[in-house]
């Protein structure tokens, strides 16, 4: 009740100062829900409510459900962390390393030292970026006519790496290579496969890439946050029929589903009595997997889509596969080695198994790392753990 109280206090205070146009907000335990919250509006300008059962693009907390379907596979042996990925996915044998640039404006090229493998695909130390984050990805992309990654089309795979393979962590665009991975293995489009072998599984009925009818009556619109703040809807989807799926941000679906997906990370690869992953990967998945390299700031390059983010900035950070590993406990009440992510249209998550707790947020919002959406996630984790005790 206590918890209850203090998040519907919460976020129903939020909506009413128009800090978001609507939130969904779901806590869980190993053993269910502890919370479900839903306040505000999907759309500002219909009206229509936000409410428990709302579809959102959820962005890039896609790419934790497609770590979990390759882990699924490196499990069977189909596929090796280790290995170099371009057995699997021969686009990345083209993969070359952007030095610079001549004195004509041309990117200068050379191959990578390496190989990229799939353990660096995953943990985002493969050397691609996302020309969110990265003038020089923007750059190439307008140099050489590439299309964006919203556009769906392989074309917007064929950006080259920052550095070699195992450098550095850079966030990008790997998971969606991962993606095409578990489509050559498993013969299934990424869709069919993670349709057939986790959402259903795991009962995540309003999880897809492609929006069904169903699911288009109660999906909420993208907000854009002006420079003066104020909250205007925009047009934006990600294209229906796309010339491949975007295992790193392609999916949309609901809170509700999402915290299911959460408790089987909880409940080390089991839900409800389903299985869907050993206990052993969701531990290996789990733990930082990036050595000494840390999780560093992404400074936006265009405004338009986020901000400049970093969550818990001082803190040292880790990657697992695939998501954000706090090394340390956070100031929200969050146990060192807690599992995060986020996507671009201001959703979040995040897995405490040291407490055995979980959460997700959901807003619908740009610019990334919202100057009102991010705090306000914080505040609900904070106010979370508060309430636990």
């Amino acid at each position: 009740m206590v918890l209850k109280e203090r998040m519907d206090g919460l976020l129903g205070a939020a909506v009413e100062r128009g800090d978001v146009p609507g939130v969904v907000a779901v806590v869980v335990d190993r053993k269910g829900v502890l919370y479900e919250g839903a306040f505000g509006k999907r759309n500002l300008t219909t009206g229509a409510p936000m409410t428990p059962d709302t579809v959102c693009w959820i962005a890039s907390m896609t790419k934790a459900i497609t770590g979990a379907c390759t882990m699924q596979l490196v499990e069977q042996g189909k596929l090796d962390l280790d290995a170099p990925a371009e057995q699997w996915v021969p686009m990345l044998k083209e993969a070359q390393v952007l030095e610079g640039w001549d004195d004509e404006g041309k990117p200068k090229l050379r191959p990578p030292t390496r190989p990229i493998t799939l353990r660096q695909l995953l943990t985002h130390t493969a050397g691609f970026s996302y020309e969110f984050w990265n003038a020089d990805i923007l750059r190439y992309q307008e140099v050489m006519g590439m299309p964006n990654i919203a556009s769906g089309k392989i074309a917007a795979l064929k950006t080259p790496l920052l550095f070699d393979p195992g450098e550095r962590w850079e966030y990008g665009i790997s998971i969606d290579f991962a993606g095409l991975a578990v489509e050559a293995v498993s013969g299934k489009k990424l869709s069919a496969y993670m349709q057939d072998h986790l959402l259903s599984p795991l009962g995540m009925n309003d999880t897809a890439f492609k929006i069904r009818s169903d699911m288009r009556a109660r999906l909420a619109t993208i907000h854009a946050r002006g420079e003066d703040g104020a909250l205007t809807p925009i047009e934006f989807e990600l294209p229906q029929d796309p010339e491949f799926d975007l295992g790193g941000g392609g999916l949309y679906g609901t809170a509700g589903d999402y915290a299911r997906f959460v408790r089987m990370v909880l409940n080390r690869g089991e839900l409800d009595g389903v299985r869907v992953l050993d206990a052993e990967t969701v531990d290996l998945m789990c733990q930082n997997a990036i050595g000494d390299l840390r999780v560093t700031p992404m400074k936006t390059v265009m405004p338009q889509f986020s901000n400049d983010a970093e969550f818990f900035p001082g803190l040292p950070k880790g990657w697992g596969v695939t998501w954000q590993v706090n090394l340390e406990p956070a100031p929200t009440g969050r146990s060192a080695g807690s599992l995060q992510w986020a996507g671009i249209a201001n959703s979040y998550f995040w897995i405490d198994p040291v407490r055995g707790i979980g959460g997700v947020y959901m807003t619908q919002i740009l610019p990334f790392a919202d100057t009102k959406s991010l705090p306000l996630f914080e505040a609900f984790e904070t106010e979370v753990y508060r309430a636990l005790g």
